[in-house]
């Protein structure tokens, strides 16, 4: 793996962990949001990655690491992406009693987002470390590239 493949995996991970943030935050801005432009309660939005470039198969990837001599096999990642930010819609909405607010229905239940706020900063705080993680992991390589330009001189 070449050093501009580090950088551009680690780059790909703080990317997709930054919108990942955006999306969490989203969610918790709009955690009381009983109306959208739609007519709508927000709906908590997830977000969903999956790997850069050709799909590998694991077994395949595992075949090749114990076939050869230090377990490297020869794979090297490309990265990861944001594959999709769906619509949470497998958690129910919350309904609260209240008939004078004005997004009441005829028995004066509101319809509350499925947004809940422990559940979206315990994400946060993973989404956080993860882009912690990526930029570890780029300033290791950063690390590494200098010291093989300083034993170049």
């Amino acid at each position: 793996m070449s050093m501009f493949s580090a950088f551009n995996i680690s780059a790909s991970g703080l990317t997709a962990q930054r919108y990942r943030m955006d999306v969490i935050s989203e969610n918790v801005a709009n955690a009381s949001t009983t109306r959208t432009e739609d007519g709508t309660p927000y709906v908590r939005k997830i977000v969903t990655f999956e790997q850069k470039g050709a799909q590998t198969d694991f077994s395949h990837v595992m075949k090749h690491i114990s076939n050869t001599k230090y377990g490297y096999g020869g794979y090297s990642g490309q990265g990861v992406k944001v594959s999709a930010t769906l619509e949470d819609t497998k958690t129910e909405m919350k309904m609260v009693y209240d008939p004078s607010h004005p997004d009441a229905d005829e028995n004066g239940y509101v319809t509350y987002p499925n947004v809940d706020i422990i559940t979206e900063m315990t994400n946060m705080i993973d989404a956080s470390r993860a882009y912690e993680a990526n930029s570890t992991a780029f300033n290791a390589s950063k690390s590494m590239a200098l010291k093989g330009l300083e034993l170049g001189k």
